[in-house]
């Protein structure tokens, strides 16, 4: 399948995903780009804080394998599964209110390994959180 510069965001659905799943929904992450170069969401810090008020770093982390995930998935297309085997994270400086947008780009595309890292910005445009992300991209069975 050739694959459009930018895909219109329900475009997982071709892919056998219904939707960006219920703890990314719950979380509040919204995906604002879809393409093979550069997947973007965002999640608000505010109901994602730790209990002294500071951003989650788990929830960094949700919202970096959500990015990575799916734009692993649409590397390996339709007729294979991407399934993350490995992801660090190191938090840069705190984020305590407003929304945080990750931006996932590829860092290696192969037949079997996919990895990307996952940039993670506050407002004002600040790195929050660095992420790296491999998957690994299997047949489906």
């Amino acid at each position: 399948m050739t694959q459009p510069e930018t895909l219109p965001l329900d475009a997982m659905k071709e892919f056998g995903y219904q939707g960006i799943g219920v703890l990314a929904e719950r979380m509040g992450i919204e995906f604002l780009e879809l393409s093979l170069e550069r997947c973007v969401a965002r999640m608000p810090v505010e109901g994602n804080t730790q209990p002294v008020g500071l951003l989650h770093g788990g929830a960094s982390v949700v919202l970096a394998e959500s990015l990575g995930s799916t734009a692993a998935a649409l590397h390996a297309g339709k007729d294979r599964l991407a399934r993350g085997i490995e992801i660090n994270a190191t938090h840069s400086r705190a984020a305590t209110t407003g929304w945080v947008t990750g931006v996932c780009t590829p860092v290696h595309l192969g037949r079997t390994l996919a990895t990307h890292e996952i940039a993670i910005e506050d407002g004002e445009g600040r790195r929050v959180c660095t992420v790296r992300m491999t998957n690994i991209l299997t047949d489906r069975r």
